[in-house]
């Protein structure tokens, strides 16, 4: 590889870590932004971020003319099926995390998004049968042991965080399920599209019975969840964007950027109150992510050093 080949990977890694942090980052501000959107409950809020993600998503592929993918996707009623299963794990995520920020647990949420890489290697194990190293079941089970803390100090399950980790760890499931010919805008298109009538219906059954708040303080209230549609669009297509230039460690790293911030934003900017047993919990998930990265990156590694030495050790012939 030459000195310009090198110079253009870095460029292209920086410009990737960029996209990366930018997409956490505005995920990590979702609780001031959730906020904004009162008096809009949890349910309004979810079906306008439907309906108006559809609306950007299709401006988004008619400016692109990215449509090729529809014909072969229709003509697969399995990834159709998957891709529904996902619709609604991330309308109930979606729907879970709206009602935590606005009922006063952003730190619950945070901790469903710090358990989330644990309940993903779980899946993996119970679902897609894989194999786990040792510092991986050492994570899951520190990750247990939190729970049981964070459950003590609760006085109840930390039901808001596991909701939070299982909807979502079950989406990336159907999404792995899918593979990687379905792209992000393509993938979140179908998804928003496949639950837009219920999300019609809602809209409308929410202005005719007076529930809905569209026409509050028009036309800023109005305009605010409308733009819930860019506000999921963006940084889903920064990720997308991230996650094509730099390794998947990289993006691991970067997403503990959004939980952190969602804390400090529960804590700081909105007063929320945590005791001394939450924050012991706390401190042992990111004692079993710590683990679980640690493992990640020596893994990923290995993975380059064997790739390397299999690329500069001559072919013997035979």
């Amino acid at each position: 590889m030459s000195a310009s080949d090198d110079d253009a990977e870095a460029r292209e890694l920086r410009r990737g870590t960029v996209y990366g942090a930018g997409a956490y980052l505005l995920w990590g501000a979702f609780p001031l932004y959730f906020r904004a959107l009162k008096p809009a409950g949890a349910v309004e809020i979810v079906v306008h971020r439907v309906a108006w993600s559809l609306v950007v998503c299709l401006l988004l592929l008619a400016a692109t003319r990215q449509v090729a993918w529809v014909r072969p996707l229709l003509r697969a009623p399995r990834q159709l099926a998957t891709l529904a299963v996902a619709a609604l794990c991330i309308a109930l995520n979606w729907g879970i995390y709206v009602y935590a920020v606005n009922s006063g647990h952003v730190v619950e949420a945070a901790l469903g998004y710090f358990i989330n890489p644990l309940v993903t290697v779980l899946f993996g194990v119970l679902v897609l049968r894989e194999r786990l190293s040792r510092p991986q079941w050492v994570a899951v089970g520190l990750g247990a042991v939190a729970v049981v803390v964070l459950t003590a100090g609760y006085g109840r399950p930390p039901w808001i965080a596991l909701s939070l980790a299982a909807s979502f760890a079950t989406y990336g499931l159907m999404k792995k399920r899918v593979g990687v010919n379905v792209g992000a805008v393509a993938s979140l298109t179908t998804e928003t599209a496949l639950l837009f009538p219920l999300a019609a219906a809602a809209l409308v059954w929410l202005e005719v019975t007076g529930r809905g708040t569209m026409t509050v303080d028009a036309p800023w209230h109005g305009l605010l969840l409308a733009s819930t549609g860019v506000a999921t669009a963006l940084p889903l297509l920064l990720f997308a964007a991230s996650a094509r230039r730099v390794p998947l460690v990289t993006i691991g790293l970067l997403q503990f950027v959004t939980p952190v911030l969602q804390l400090l934003v529960g804590v700081l900017l909105l007063g929320e109150s945590v005791p001394l047993s939450r924050w012991v919990g706390f401190a042992i998930v990111w004692s079993a992510l710590v683990v679980l990265t640690v493992d990640s990156v020596q893994a990923s590694r290995r993975r380059r050093s064997r790739a390397l030495v299999a690329t500069t050790v001559p072919e013997q012939a035979p």
